[in-house]
């Protein structure tokens, strides 16, 4: 937790040794530090996760892949999220999105909104993402599954009954069995499909590259591509609905943006109003995003293995040894952040910038050549989010307090945070237009 990794870093400085997992590990914070990790893939460092998630994830998958087959697999990788094609899933993240609003608001008890968001996720990258018409039952099952594998891929590798690691290996055979199944169906039923899907560019991009993909590598490409989208973007989701609701000035800065860009009239979203390009232009909407995924970053940092002895910040780092490189310890301890423990989008602003004074200090998707594949398509699903939650939600803590923060596996709230949700009806709209007519009078 941060509590330890701050007394160490008191103690023995921004490059300490300590364990995890049962092995030595050296942990390194520091923009200059943290750079010269994430530069140094292939021939200082080497891309390294714990036995049990090498294992769990699977060879095939490029977060456990190196050199020349690692380069080939971002490039086919790649293409899943580029501009055109997260163009095409924009609309049906939209619709996901507005659906699971819908589900939520109709429930007369407050939700979860931690366990709400993984099955929004969850929901996203098998319907969106892949494309898969599975049932509603299928997709519960299939969801408890999955969860029962996250929650083992960082455990002890000791493979004994009962252990966690034997979970998640269960998990992920009976994963592997439901993706299989799947991805048969999808293959033989091509009918009626209005856009291509990251398993159609998968499997295109393979082709082109004159290599077919093989059932397991399509089952690994699949298992990756949820892992993906799943843990780190229900984690944001979750700590950016908390931070709209302790920040009500922050949520009606947005509605004033979605305002002055047509995209919100009278209570609602104008038709064909949220393209890419649209939402791209949305400044304060993006700032918000930037300062969510800094104060509350997903996940902690990555893991490498060290290929040849070389120094940082004064000491011998030896051939061999594992380190781990500390997003959040980094963004905490950034001097470039001005009081670093505040939610403040505007630090993001043209007029201050700063997350531009040093490349190194603000890096929630990691750098370098692994930097995430996905996180062009993290960030537009939470502001697609964002913008319905601005527009189409009211939504209130159902708690007297705020819940305290975990850190691990991903940031989240230790009771998922209790928030009640409401539809917005005739009545709330006439409100809401009326305080948009004296804001616009105001202008």
């Amino acid at each position: 937790g941060s509590c330890f990794q701050s007394s160490r870093r008191e103690k023995y400085g921004n490059v300490f040794k300590t364990h995890l997992l049962g092995r030595p590990l050296i942990r390194v914070t520091g923009a200059e530090n943290v750079r010269k990790i994430l530069m140094g893939e292939h021939h200082l460092v080497s891309t390294e996760w714990p036995r049990s998630t090498r294992m769990l994830l699977g060879p095939n998958t490029v977060a456990n892949s190196i050199g020349d087959i690692h380069r080939h697999k971002r490039k086919v990788f790649s293409k899943i999220f580029s501009h055109e094609a997260l163009e095409s899933y924009l609309p049906k993240i939209q619709l996901v999105i507005q659906d699971t609003l819908r589900m939520w608001s109709s429930n007369p008890e407050s939700i979860n909104v931690y366990y709400e968001a993984q099955k929004l996720t969850f929901r996203m990258a098998i319907r969106v993402l892949l494309g898969f018409c599975i049932s509603d039952e299928e997709l519960t099952r299939l969801f408890e599954v999955y969860q029962q594998f996250v929650e083992n891929v960082f455990s002890l590798p000791v493979d004994l009954p009962f252990s966690g690691y034997r979970r998640g290996i269960r998990a992920r055979e009976t994963l592997q069995k439901g993706l299989e199944k799947a991805i048969r169906e999808k293959l033989q039923n091509t009918q009626g499909k209005d856009y291509s899907d990251a398993l159609d560019i998968l499997i295109e991009s393979g082709k082109e590259h004159g290599k077919e993909l093989t059932m397991q590598e399509l089952k690994d490409g699949t298992l990756e591509l949820i892992f993906a989208a799943y843990a780190t973007t229900a984690s944001a989701s979750t700590s950016l609905i908390m931070q709209l609701l302790k920040h009500p000035g922050v949520l009606e800065k947005l509605r004033e943006e979605l305002r002055s860009k047509g995209i919100l009239h009278n209570g609602c979203i104008c038709e064909g109003s949220l393209q890419l390009d649209t939402i791209s232009s949305l400044h304060y909407l993006d700032c918000v995003i930037k300062e969510v995924l800094r104060l509350f970053t997903p996940i902690s940092g990555g893991y490498r293995t060290v290929l040849q002895t070389f120094e940082l910040d004064g000491f011998q780092i030896p051939k061999g040894w594992s380190v781990m490189y500390s997003i959040r310890d980094t963004h905490d301890t950034a001097p470039v952040f001005k009081d670093v423990d505040v939610f403040d989008p505007d630090r993001f602003g043209q007029d201050r910038t700063e997350d531009k004074d040093g490349r190194f200090h603000y890096l929630p998707f990691g750098g370098g050549i692994r930097t995430c594949l996905g996180k062009h398509l993290a960030k537009l699903f939470l502001k697609a989010l964002a913008i319905e939650l601005a527009s189409k939600s009211r939504f209130e803590l159902a708690t007297r307090t705020f819940p305290r923060i975990m850190l691990v596996p991903v940031v989240h709230p230790v009771d998922g945070l209790r928030v009640k949700f409401f539809g917005l009806d005739s009545n709330q709209n006439e409100i809401l237009t009326e305080t948009e007519a004296m804001l616009g009078a105001t202008v």
